[in-house]
């Protein structure tokens, strides 16, 4: 998968994330195997041997692979693999934003960003989707039509937890229960992604920005997802969740006219290439007019 930093310096290089999903999807064998990882008996072992003391051996060699700096996190030793996962990362590693009109990624992930159309149906690498086969709530659907829906794609090298965008309050959380699937692009020319997955989602009507819909995927395997809280009001750069191990998907819809995204942003899914953004960095602002 293309992705762009905010520099516009280009990485076409797939990820071992990216191979590994190609081959199961791309085979019989890996298909057959995929059937398998994805049953919820076999998920469940799975996060649980990653939960286990032993699971520690795999955290030495992937931070050595994905290069990453534990130095930026509150601790250095962990307890499991999962552990390792859900670290967190250093207040001074991830600043946020605070100008009340700019709009902020909630996460460290690839970005990218489509206008909802009149049909509520929008693509994802040729794919197509509708906000329909997401929400399961015609109110819902009819009210961000003409909006945008963002699409933040952690990989498993990502930090796996994520922020509210604004202050405002927020409602409490719906759960919809899906089959754990892979939430990676290259799994488009199989299944239809998202409708296979468990979500939960809930609106935060915000001080800035309108209603936001804020919607967290599972993905493969474990996929887990953890929020904190249920209907209260929350301040921006507040953590509202973390995600257990397993790459995933934070998904934000903003009604009609409320944002105007960055245009490399823009630009950068146009050529069908994600954004690499941080947590609480500047992706956009309110629309003033």
């Amino acid at each position: 998968m293309r992705n762009s930093d905010r520099l516009g310096n280009i990485n076409e290089t797939d990820s071992f994330q990216d191979k590994f999903l190609k081959a199961l999807y791309t085979n019989i064998v890996g298909r057959a195997l995929l059937k398998l990882l994805v049953n919820p008996v076999v998920s469940k072992i799975g996060g649980t041997l990653l939960s286990t003391t032993a699971s520690k051996i795999l955290i030495k060699p992937f931070v050595k692979s994905n290069q990453i700096d534990l130095s930026k996190y509150e601790k250095q030793k962990f307890d499991s693999y999962n552990d390792f996962f859900i670290r967190k990362i250093k207040k001074n590693e991830r600043i946020i934003h605070q100008d009340c009109n700019v709009l902020i990624s909630p996460c460290d992930s690839k970005l990218s960003v489509y206008e909802i159309d009149k049909n509520s149906h929008f693509f994802i690498k040729n794919t197509l989707y509708s906000t329909n086969s997401l929400l399961k709530d015609a109110t819902l659907v009819k009210r961000f039509q003409g909006g945008y829906v963002m699409i933040f794609r952690l990989t498993v090298d990502d930090y796996h937890r994520y922020c509210y965008i604004d202050n405002g309050m927020k409602t409490n959380n719906r759960f919809i229960q899906g089959v754990l699937h892979t939430v990676n692009p290259i799994a488009n020319d199989i299944l239809p992604i998202y409708k296979e997955n468990s979500r939960e989602y809930s609106i935060l009507q915000s001080e800035n920005f309108g209603d936001v819909l804020m919607m967290e995927v599972g993905a493969l395997m474990v996929g887990k997802i953890v929020n904190y809280h249920q209907s209260r009001t929350v301040k921006k750069g507040q953590e509202k969740g973390r995600f257990e191990f397993g790459g995933s998907t934070v998904i934000l819809l903003f009604e009609k006219d409320k944002v105007i995204v960055d245009q490399d942003i823009l630009d950068n899914t146009e050529n069908e290439c994600e954004t690499v953004v941080k947590m609480g960095e500047k992706i956009g602002a309110g629309n003033l007019d």
